[in-house]
């Protein structure tokens, strides 16, 4: 295609086809008398010469109307047929349809919230023994209320896959609720990165778990469940059953497992010791065993994540 303002160029005189005129023969003006066949050849010529006038007038006729639009016919090919014709070398499926181009970037996927990362199950080896070493989760979460203020660390064995903020946050709120040990203003949970908390949270590994467990005389590992290790600062929350809940609760209710397991243990960092469900068909006390069982000497009651479930 031709650029720039000027007008459209002259015939490529290599453009066209050949006509019939033998050139070895000179061209008579016909005004000279000639004899008969002479008379046919000039006949010839001048047809050519005529066909080559009109070829090229419509030449520059067509490039005109190319130089107005802006458009040669592989710029119309390319670009599609505004009409909904088909264009010649193209199928249908191939003209604008609202599909992505190649290259385009994917569409972007949303961000879970933190109810539905809790609802999930995660994987996990229930026989993982992870290295014993903590990270800390940085940063404060400032107590809500104004009841008795109690300061707690959050620690997160290494090499668990497990996302750290999301346990975190789900100790906070989880602490912080009415219904749980904060009720009606008696404490309010506070979490700190330092050295002043009163006990530490701490998601690790079954192997290390059972591993601080055995500091307080606790064994964790016949059923992989969780522990407060009263002798250390350790809070010990099961990464397994973390991860992949029980079958008492079932994996459709991950989210309320993960409030009963927090609830439970910091329950005994608080004081409070094993109570079993005595109403068939209740819902089981927070300091039930609940991992383990939620029937106890004949007696079947219902999962319950909450200090105080009716508030």
């Amino acid at each position: 295609t031709r650029t720039g303002t000027a007008g459209p160029a002259g015939p490529d005189p290599t453009a066209y086809p050949a006509y019939p005129v033998d050139l070895d023969d000179p061209i008579e003006d016909e005004d000279v008398p000639s004899a008969g066949p002479s008379r046919s050849r000039k006949a010839r010529v001048y047809t050519g010469m005529a066909a080559l006038a009109v070829t090229t007038v419509l030449a520059v006729v067509v490039a005109g109307q190319l130089t107005t639009t802006g458009k040669t016919r592989s710029d119309a090919v390319s670009a599609g047929d505004d009409s909904g014709r088909a264009v010649p070398g193209q199928s249908a499926a191939s003209r604008g349809d609202g599909r992505a181009t190649p290259g385009a970037a994917a569409p972007a996927v949303p961000e879970l919230t933190f109810e539905q990362k809790m609802a999930l199950q995660f994987p996990i080896d229930a026989k993982l023994k992870g290295p014993g070493t903590f990270d800390t989760v940085p940063g404060v979460a400032k107590a809500p209320g104004k009841g008795k203020l109690v300061r707690y660390r959050v620690d997160v064995e290494q090499g668990l896959g497990l996302d750290p903020q999301l346990f975190a946050e789900a100790v906070q709120r989880t602490l912080n609720d009415d219904r749980s040990w904060s009720h009606k203003g008696a404490m309010t949970f506070e979490r700190v990165p330092g050295g002043e908390a009163d006990f530490v949270i701490t998601l690790a590994s079954p192997g290390t778990t059972g591993f601080w467990c055995a500091k307080s005389d606790l064994d964790t590992t016949v059923d992989n469940v969780s522990c407060d290790s009263a002798s250390t600062q350790r809070v010990m929350i099961n990464a397994f059953r973390w991860a992949q809940g029980s079958v008492t609760f079932g994996p459709n209710a991950m989210f309320a497992y993960r409030q009963m397991l927090i609830n439970h243990e910091v329950g005994h960092r608080l004081g409070h010791g094993h109570v079993s469900c005595r109403t068939p068909g209740a819902l089981a006390p927070i300091m039930q065993q609940q991992t383990k069982s939620l029937d106890l000497e004949g007696i079947h009651c219902l999962p319950n994540p909450w200090v105080f479930p009716s508030s």
